[in-house]
């Protein structure tokens, strides 16, 4: 039995060798956080955001489908691999692009399995009932050519079903799913119809590239480095283009938390069109591109409050026309607002960490949190942030763009929340935040039985 983790770990391999062959530049992005993540592990306590073999291994893909049919395939395929949709992600109004899409990103849920395999998919659906974006025609014309075409086939579906069942298949079985579930994500050879393609590419590139096409592909595999900063640089230095800035936190001093990303453009790929005539010729399109990320320490919801209204503050200070970069604008306004150390992200409630005993028990049968914390007894360590940011993944998506599409924002949009989005894939779709919290919770409990005492949970409001 090849066991569900190992399933996973194997397919994070495959789809990385599938991409490399298909993107050579992105050995290049491999090679330099490799180089990048040894030094900077070097006289560091890394281990407490992951191991630096985690992180080194560690990967996230991104994939596009059309309708919540084609989701709920997705999400059959990727429990095979013990990965199951967390959080909701709108992208529609977090760029001012054209980025017609809400997502969720399927990933192990349990602690045990995030370190043994992290692996992890961002999963975008096109919103086509959205009229901000597509007329009653366009709507009609996609769904009929999302419905005719068959990105998982019926024999892996099966085979994903028994491996979610069962917790794992057999040797020759495990290989022919991941064979399949490989190829599944493999960039199609089929002929693209020109004249529709750039149809929906005037709208949006988004769209194009999930609707415009016969199949779906992994649109990036994103490895992940301890100093972002530093292989912005390295990757620049290589004559890699990469795009104008990263998204997400500034570089500062303080902790590092959420997520901070960045890409080398997207490269111009060669493919197959057939144009209105009936010929076929070559031609390119720039869809793929290379993204790296840095995880920091996950916040709590006063935490991420918090941080939200401190990006409110940067594109309030941007808007007056400062003469300053973003870069420069964040970073004050982050000195003035988040706390400098780890220790006030944890007192004050701001960000989940889990508790590891490290000293002898007081001897009363409870204590407080703070007092046990306070006098060395317990030892916060931060969670890392599995998870990802609407604005960061818009801004990524953005800034490979040609152009920024269009949108008629006096047209009514499609409401999607969380709830939504489970109701039409048929599955449940986890919050983060709930997760997180769990994985506190348990350190806790587990920290109660040690000591043998009650442990009063003084800190604010998770």
């Amino acid at each position: 039995m090849v066991a569900t983790w190992e399933l996973r770990a194997r397919f994070a391999v495959r789809l990385a060798e599938m991409y490399g062959s298909e993107v050579p530049a992105y050995h290049t992005l491999v090679d330099v956080c490799t180089e990048v993540n040894a030094e900077a592990a070097k006289g560091r306590d890394d281990e407490r955001l992951g191991s630096i073999e985690r992180v080194t291994a560690e990967r996230h893909g991104a994939i596009r489908v059309g309708s919540p049919r084609e989701l709920a395939k997705v999400a059959r395929v990727f429990a095979a691999f013990g990965m199951l949709p967390v959080g909701f992600y709108d992208l529609r109004d977090a760029s001012a692009s054209s980025v017609p899409v809400v997502s969720t990103a399927f990933r192990p849920v349990e602690a045990a399995e995030l370190a043994r395999n992290p692996f992890r998919v961002f999963t975008s659906m096109l919103v086509t009932e959205d009229r901000r974006f597509f007329d009653a025609e366009t709507e009609g014309r996609l769904q009929e050519f999302v419905a005719g075409r068959t990105l998982f086939g019926t024999e892996l579906l099966e085979l994903a079903d028994r491996a979610s069942a069962e917790g794992g298949l057999g040797d020759r079985d495990a290989e022919r799913l991941l064979g399949l579930a490989t190829d599944a994500f493999r960039l199609t050879s089929e002929p693209i119809e020109r004249e529709w393609y750039d149809h929906l590419e005037r709208i949006s590139a988004v769209a194009a590239d999930i609707g415009g096409v016969p199949a779906t592909h992994i649109n990036h595999l994103t490895p992940r480095v301890l100093d972002i900063d530093e292989l912005y640089a390295r990757m620049q230095a290589r004559g890699i283009a990469m795009i104008s800035e990263i998204q997400g936190p500034p570089a500062w001093e303080g902790p590092d938390v959420l997520l901070r990303q960045t890409s080398f453009r997207a490269l111009a790929e060669e493919r197959v069109f057939r144009h209105q005539d009936g010929s076929v010729q070559q031609g390119s399109l720039r869809v793929r591109f290379g993204e790296v990320e840095q995880r920091g320490i996950a916040l709590t919801r006063k935490g991420r409050d918090l941080y939200d209204r401190l990006v409110v503050e940067i594109d309030r200070r941007l808007g007056e026309g400062q003469g300053l970069s973003r870069q420069e604008v964040a970073l004050a306004v982050w000195r003035g607002g988040l706390p400098s150390t780890e220790a006030e992200l944890e007192s004050l409630g701001l960000g989940f960490f889990s508790y590891r005993v490290a000293g002898a028990a007081p001897p009363v049968e409870r204590a407080s949190l703070r007092d046990l914390v306070a006098s060395g007894v317990l030892v916060p360590e931060p969670i890392v942030y599995e998870d990802f940011l609407p604005r960061s993944a818009a801004g990524i998506f953005q800034s490979n763009l040609s152009d920024e599409g269009t949108r008629d924002d006096e047209q009514a949009g499609a409401e999607y929340d969380l709830g939504r989005l489970a109701e039409l894939v048929g599955a449940e779709i986890r919050d983060p935040f709930d997760l997180y919290a769990a994985q506190r919770a348990a350190s806790l409990r587990e920290a109660e039985q040690i000591l043998g005492l009650r442990i009063d949970d003084d800190r604010l409001e998770q």
